[in-house]
C-alpha cells in the first residue's frame, strides 16, 4: 500500500485548530451573552483546555480518516477507470491522495499514453504504406498479365505471330506474381518468434562459390564480376542454416548486381572477428545509397528508387528476408554506402568445427 503522504495531515491539522478555535470562541459568546459568567476565569482553565483538547482530536480525527478515505477511494476508482489492465501495479504505485503526486502521476499517465499513441500513429502509418507498396508491387504485374490474356482472348490467339510472345510476356508476370506471394510467406514465417532453422556445420566460402556459379549468368549480363577478395584454400567453417544463409548470400550478391554499375566488381571477402565469431562482407562499386535511406533499407518493400521502376525483378522483400534470417540466427546484419562510390553489406556467423564440415 502506499506511503501516506503529509498533505492530508497538514488539512487536518488546520481545519482542527480552526474548528476549535471557532467552537470555543462561540461557547465563549453565549455565556457572555446569556449568563453572569466568565468564561475565562481561573476555575474555568481545566475545563476549557480539556474541552480544547477533546474538540481538537476528534475534529483531527474525523478529517483525516473522512479525507484519507475518501480521497484513496476516489483516486483509486480513478485510476481503474483509467487503466483496467493494470490494477494491480496501479494499487501499489499510483493510487496516492497526496495532490502533488497524483499531478505527477497524472503527468507520467498522460506522457505515457502520449508515446503509446504515437507509436500506434507511426504503426497505422507503416501499415498504411505497407499496404500500399503491397497493392503497387502486385497491380503491375496482375494488369501486365491481364493485359496480355484479354489481348489473346479478343482474338489475338489466331496469329501465330503474336501468341506466343503474349503467352511468354503473361507468363513472366506470373513468375513476379510468385516471387512476391512465396517471398511474404517466407517473411511471415520468420517474423514468428518460434523460427526453426537446421543448424549444421558447412564451409562457407563453398556455399559463396556456389551462388557465384549460380549467378554467373545474370553478373555476366551486367557486366559485373563476381570475385573473392582473396583465395581462399582452406575451408571457413560456419554453424547456421545452411539453406537460409545460401538465401542470404543470393538476395545480398543479386542486390549488387540489380544496382551495380557496368564493367563493376561484387567482392566477398571473409574475417574473423572475435574467437567464435566471423563476418561475412559483400561489396559492390556501384550507385550506392543516400544515408537518409539507409535506416530503412530492411523494410518490407521499401525502395531507394521511388520511380517505380521494376525493370530489373525481383519481389522487393529480399533485404527484409536477409534481416530477419540473420536475426533469427542471434546474428547481425550491417550496410555501409555512399552515393556513386558503392555499398558494403555484412552480417556476423558462429564459427563452426572444422572436423564436422561435410
Amino acid at each position: 500500500m502506499a506511503k501516506r503522504p503529509q498533505n492530508s495531515y497538514r488539512f487536518s491539522l488546520i481545519s482542527s485548530a480552526f474548528i476549535t478555535v471557532f467552537i470555543v470562541l462561540l461557547n465563549a459568546v453565549m455565556l457572555v451573552t446569556f449568563t453572569d459568567e466568565k468564561p475565562f476565569g481561573y476555575d474555568k482553565i481545566a475545563p476549557l483546555a480539556l474541552s480544547v483538547v477533546i474538540i481538537f482530536t476528534i475534529s483531527f480525527l474525523l478529517f483525516y480518516y473522512r479525507i484519507d478515505r475518501f480521497m484513496y477511494k476516489e483516486v483509486k476508482q480513478l485510476y481503474q477507470d483509467l487503466e483496467p489492465n493494470f490494477r494491480g501495479e496501479l494499487n501499489d504505485i499510483l493510487i496516492t491522495d497526496n495532490m502533488d503526486s497524483l499531478l505527477e502521476n497524472v503527468k507520467e499517465l498522460a506522457l505515457k499514453r502520449s508515446v503509446e499513441i504515437d507509436s500506434l500513429k507511426d504503426q497505422a502509418a507503416f501499415r498504411r504504406e505497407f499496404l500500399g507498396n503491397v497493392a503497387h508491387e502486385l497491380k503491375t504485374p496482375l494488369f501486365t498479365v491481364q493485359g496480355y490474356i484479354l489481348t489473346l482472348l479478343d482474338g489475338a490467339y489466331k496469329d501465330s505471330a503474336v501468341n506466343k510472345k503474349y503467352l511468354e510476356r503473361a507468363s513472366k508476370g506470373v513468375e513476379r506474381l510468385t516471387y512476391i506471394v512465396k517471398d511474404l510467406d517466407l517473411l511471415t514465417k520468420l517474423e514468428k518468434e518460434n523460427t526453426e532453422l537446421d543448424t549444421q556445420n558447412f564451409d562457407i566460402v563453398a556455399l559463396i562459390q556456389s551462388v557465384f556459379e549460380m549467378l554467373e549468368m545474370q553478373a555476366s549480363k551486367s557486366n559485373i564480376r563476381l570475385e573473392f577478395d582473396q583465395k581462399y584454400e582452406l575451408a571457413i567453417p560456419v554453424f547456421a542454416d545452411q539453406e537460409r544463409i545460401q538465401q542470404v548470400v543470393t538476395n545480398l550478391v543479386m542486390n549488387s548486381i540489380k544496382y551495380g554499375k557496368n564493367k563493376g566488381t561484387t567482392e566477398v571477402s571473409i574475417q574473423p572477428i572475435y574467437e567464435d565469431k566471423i563476418i561475412v562482407r559483400i561489396r559492390d562499386n556501384g550507385e550506392g545509397i543516400e544515408e537518409e535511406h539507409l535506416p530503412r533499407l530492411f523494410e518490407r518493400f521499401y525502395r531507394v528508387d521511388k520511380s517505380g521502376n521494376r525493370s530489373m525483378g525481383g519481389s522487393g522483400l529480399g533485404l527484409a528476408i536477409v534481416k530477419h534470417i540473420i536475426e533469427a540466427h542471434g546474428e547481425q546484419i550491417l550496410v555501409e554506402s555512399q552515393p556513386e562510390i558503392g555499398s558494403e553489406f555484412s552480417f556476423t556467423l558462429e564459427k563452426g568445427n572444422f572436423a564436422e564440415v561435410a
